[in-house]
Order: C-alpha cells, then structure tokens, then sequence
C-alpha cells in the first residue's frame, strides 16, 4: 500500500540522519567527551551481577564520578560495557533493564563477565538505538500487508482514511467532576466503535478526562486497556493518576521519576512481591553457584576438569530454564490480572506483552508522538483514542528532508482532519487569565476556548495588567550570530531590568511567584542565565525562576512568563520563530501575567506575529521599549 511504502521511506530517511548524527559525535571521541554529550558514564564500578533471561548476565553498575552531568542512558535502549584499556576491543554490548539515580542494570549477551572488567576503567557506552527503529519499521511493514486484506483491518482503514469511524448508542456518561466538553469527550471514547480523539488545548484538563474515560472503558466492558505515550514522563502521570482511580495498573518499562509510588507499579516490583519470587531468587542462587564453581578451573587443565566444568554450566543452564519458566509464569499472572497497561510507545511490544492483543489502545501526547512509533500499539487494538494537542510541539525529527515530505504530520493531525466527526476539542481551561488565552484560542482554536471562572480574572496583583508586549524596535538591541545559535544581549538585559521592576511592585514576596523566562535560542538562554546570577536584586530569588528554552516548558505552567524573541535584523530574518506552534506553547504556559519582549519591525514580517501585536494593541497592552529607556 502506497501510505506505508511512503512512510517506511520517510523513516529510512530519519533512521539514516540519526546514525549519522550519532557517529559523527562517537567515532572519535573520548570516554570523558562522550560522558559530556550524555552518550557515557564513566567511570562506573560494578556492583553486583546475577544470571539474567537465557543465557545473558544481568549486571547491576554505578556510576562512580560525574554524577551532576545529564545523559541520555535508560530503560529499553542499547549499550555497552567498556574498558577504557582497549575501548574498541575491549566490549560487550546489551540492554539497559533500569536506571535510576546512579545506578542501571545491563543484561549483557554473554553468560560470564570478560577477564578484562575485573581490572581497568570501566564504563557504560550508549549505542545507536537500532531497537526502536527496527520495531518501528516492522510495525509499518506489519500495517501495510493488513491493510491489504480490508475485510479484516477495519481500523487500518479508518486510520489511513479509506473508512468512516463509527459509533455506538450507549446511555450519558457521568462523570459528577467534570465539565460539559471533558464530558461529550468521555462519552465519545465509551460510545467509538474504533476511533476517538480527544484534542486538549492547553490547560484544559487532558490527563482528568482521559482518566476518566479509561475508568469508565474498564467498568464499561471489563477488558484491558492499554495506555501509551511517546515520553516516559507522561506515562507515569497516567499511571499515577490511573492507580489513584484505584485501577490496578501495569507500568512496562522504566518510570522517569523513580517515586516509591511510581516503582511499586513496575514489572520488576510486582514481580519482586510475587509469592512464587523466593523459588527464583533460591534457583539464581544455586545457578550462580555451579557458573562460581566452574570458573575455578584454571584456563590449562585436562580432560577430566574440562568435563566437570561443561558439567557444572550445563546444570547452571538447566536451572536458568526453570528460572526462566518461573519467570514467564509471574509475567503472565501479573499482565492477565492488570485492568490497565502502560508502556512508551516502542515500550509497546516490550516481550512481556508482544502477543498481547487489547480491546481499546490509548495513545496520549499524540500530538508529539511519531505516526510510525505509533502503529506499534495501534497493531495491537481493535479500538483507538488519540489524544493530544496537534497546535503545540511537533515531535523531534532530526531529517529536515523526512520532516519537509510528511514525517512531521503526526496521525492525530491527520485523523482530526479526516474524521472531524470523531473529535471534541475540550473548551473550558484552568490555567490562564482569559486575556492570556485569548490570542491563542483566536490563533489556534476557532476562538473557541473559554477561561474558568476561577481564572478568567485572576491577576498577579490588583490592578496589574495580565498581558504585555513590549516593543524594542528603534532601540538598537541587534541579535548577534554566536556559533550556530543566536544571541541578544541587549534584550537580556532589558528583560531582567523589566522582571526587576515587576517584582519591586510585588506587595507579599513572602509568597514569591513562579516565574518562566522563555528564549528560542540556547545561546540566549546562557546569556539570561548568566545575567541573572550577577543580579544583586533577582539573586535572593532565583530558586523562583526558570530560564529555558520552549521544549523544556512544554506541559508546564508558571504564574509569570517572560518570552525574549531574541530576533532583531535588518533582514526580517526570524529562522525558527516562525514554527508558531512552538510558540503557541511559550504564549500558553503563563497563568496571571505574560511579557512578550521583542523587535516589531523584524517579528512583523510574518503575519502571526503582526496579528499578535495587533491583539496586545486591542488590549491596552502595548507598549515601546522607549518608555522605560532612563529608568
């Protein structure tokens, strides 16, 4: 089929990006560069090991050093052990089981730990995630001999366009805590035959309405539901909020926040307080034993010991069998007893629950999720709910060519565009004064958002005006090209001289606000960042504010926002400032007050943003840099 030929070549392109990317940062780098870029941790020491699935070694590490830097090292991804001896030789190569604070487990496709980790530095290298792409890819190609057979892939159908959705009667749903549009969207879930979606604007209580919905779709037929998300971060919201709802969930994978709370809802800790975990954990014992015993034989020794060392493996094997029959029979008793799963998209087809079919498959943050990442759980449903915000970020891809030619338009762009019939777009949000709201709903949302009433008003402090854009045209606050990324000092200082100013104002300091200073370019996130420490007046309150880029405040919010545009040219050269839907979620994260500062002149060259000013004009809420020149 032409739809997923198309999209399998538009992944190969990706795939192809990506490695590229990764070798250019690996293939001559030191240990100490690749711990840096997030790609290692070294050094680690070895903390423990025990026989893992098959004829693997499960081996527990720590990361010795370094512990402040991020990285990118966790549950599900590939990796390497290392000696920094012979880095290129000396390596074993396995999957990450966990990871949290400093430690990870790595079962390595090997069944004893080389000569070479008992001495050394040794470390954990990130591989290139083939994984995730290989699972990707077969769910596709999977996909498209299905939809060769229409009879039977009724929703393969419906999710490339060539089918209507469907929809039962069934009796109102209520639900006593939500609203008239969270509810239409619950009743919408319940009463689809095979299609949902649920399109949640900014602060419109998402999370609440899915929630609900899996409630009621649990109650409704009694079947397992599966929940999904690209990131593991919203995934354990789900699952929180799912287990508060005193559903009994199953979280697959690796939570993000390692909370006692988010653990106990893990495979490895409902496996750990399984009655049947004691025979495991006496049989891992007497297996470890007989592999100890062997490798007392020395390298050089006769036949007799060379038989009684093949003798001792082979029962340690022989015992790794009944483990690894426990084992499956605790998973399958745990996933048969779960009322609701929930995993990361490619977490999906994690071995536990490969041939696990579901009778309806949640995917949330759609909105940001790869359409091929999310045929993965879709192959596993009869039904499927969509649910996201396809006017706020686009997923990450790395292939300006793949993302040009279609990889970028996610399924829930696609679907809400098909199947208008199956969306209910949440209308009433609870996070920002309604003048704050009222740009974007105009914008993005056909006007259609209204403010709660417990919001619509709700300022900073009597009198203060909720939105303002702050023009610095004329001003001389030129942007300054530093390396690939983009700078304007001039602004930086302005803006922190502005926040000063608003925070003076502030009667109570004692219930300090949050405060968000949102810039596009990393480079002018270090110039505020840098600023603001030598601040003698915002210093005592810096653990208040956050200066980030976009991406980091997506799904976030914060009484105050300040957005530095950075862009100030001759040219009216604004680079990635005209992707609007990223900055649809810088407008949005402000619940009392927003500060928009930039240059009018360069900005108004796309119409968004003349539309922008426009709206800040209509509110009184305009004003020139000018005025507060000499302050």
């Amino acid at each position: 089929m032409d739809y997923f030929k198309k999209l399998l070549d538009l992944l190969n392109k990706e795939k192809e990006e990506d490695r590229n990317a990764y070798l250019k940062l690996t293939e001559n780098s030191s240990a100490a560069d690749r711990r840096a870029q997030g790609l290692s941790w070294y050094p680690i020491a070895i903390r423990g090991t025990e026989p893992g699935r098959g004829d693997y070694i499960s081996v527990e590490v720590e990361r010795t050093t370094h512990k402040d830097l991020s990285h990118q090292l966790r549950f599900g991804v590939p990796a390497a052990l290392f000696s920094n001896h012979d880095p290129k030789n000396d390596r074993v190569e396995g999957t990450i089981t966990y990871q949290g604070g400093d430690r990870l487990k790595i079962t390595l496709y090997t069944d004893e730990l080389p000569d070479w980790s008992r001495d050394g530095k040794l470390g954990i290298d990130l591989l290139f995630d083939n994984n995730s792409y290989d699972e990707m890819q077969n769910a596709i190609k999977q996909a498209s001999v299905l939809a060769a057979k229409p009879q039977e892939e009724r929703l393969i159908q419906i999710l490339t366009g060539d089918k209507a959705p469907a929809f039962n009667i069934v009796a109102p749903v209520s639900v006593p805590r939500l609203n008239a549009s969270q509810t239409e969207a619950v009743q919408k879930i319940v009463s689809a035959q095979d299609l949902a979606i649920v399109h949640g604007p900014p602060g419109t209580g998402k999370t609440t309405t899915l929630v609900q919905a899996i409630k009621a779709l649990v109650q409704q037929n009694k079947k397992q539901v599966l929940v999904v998300a690209p990131s593991n971060t919203a995934v354990d919201l789900l699952s929180e909020k799912l287990t508060d709802e005193g559903l009994n969930v199953l979280r697959i994978g690796n939570p993000a926040r390692v909370s006692e709370k988010l653990f106990s809802l893990t495979l490895d800790s409902k496996v750990s307080e399984h009655a049947d975990n004691k025979e495991i954990k006496k049989l891992k014992k007497q297996a470890s034993a007989y592999k100890d015993m062997a490798h007392k034989y020395k390298r050089s020794f006769g036949k007799a010991e060379r038989d009684q060392r093949k003798a001792l493996f082979n029962e340690a094997h022989k015992i790794m069998k009944d483990v690894a029959a426990t084992e499956q029979h605790i998973v399958d008793d745990l996933v048969s007893k779960a009322q609701v799963i929930t995993a990361t998209l490619v977490g999906a087809n994690h071995y536990t629950i490969r041939d696990v079919k579901f009778d309806t498959v949640v995917i949330d943050e759609a909105g940001q999720a790869l359409e091929p990442a999310c045929w993965i759980p879709i192959l596993k449903a009869q039904k499927v709910i969509l649910a996201g915000d396809h006017c706020q970020l686009p997923p990450t891809i790395k292939s300006a060519e793949a993302a040009k030619n279609g990889l970028s338009t996610t399924l829930l762009e696609k679907c809400a565009a098909l199947h208008p019939e199956a969306v209910v777009l949440l209308e009433e949000q609870y996070r920002m004064h309604q003048d704050i709201m009222g740009f974007s709903s105009a914008e993005f949302y056909q006007g259609k958002l209204k403010a709660h009433a417990s919001v619509a008003q709700r300022l900073l402090f009597l009198g203060d005006m909720p939105v303002s854009f702050v023009d610095t045209a004329g001003c001389g606050f030129d942007e300054q090209q530093q390396g690939t990324s983009i700078a304007n000092p001039e602004e930086a200082v302005f803006l922190l001289k502005h926040l000063n100013k608003l925070v003076g104002n502030l009667t109570d300091t004692t219930n300090f606000p949050s405060i968000a200073i949102i810039a596009p370019y990393k480079e002018q996130i270090r110039v505020l960042n840098e600023l603001l420490v030598a601040h003698p007046d915002l210093l005592p309150y810096s653990n208040h504010i956050s200066v980030n880029t976009v991406d980091s405040f997506q799904g976030q919010e914060r009484d105050v926002v300040y957005i530095s545009m950075t862009r100030s040219n001759a040219e009216g050269e604004i680079g990635f400032l005209s992707d609007i839907r990223r900055m649809n979620v810088a407008l949005t994260r402000a619940r009392k007050k927003l500060v928009v500062i930039g240059d009018s002149s360069t900005l108004t060259r796309l119409v968004f943003y003349a539309d922008l000013i426009d709206y800040t004009e209509r509110l009184n809420a305009y004003e020139s840099a000018w005025t507060y020149v000499g302050e």
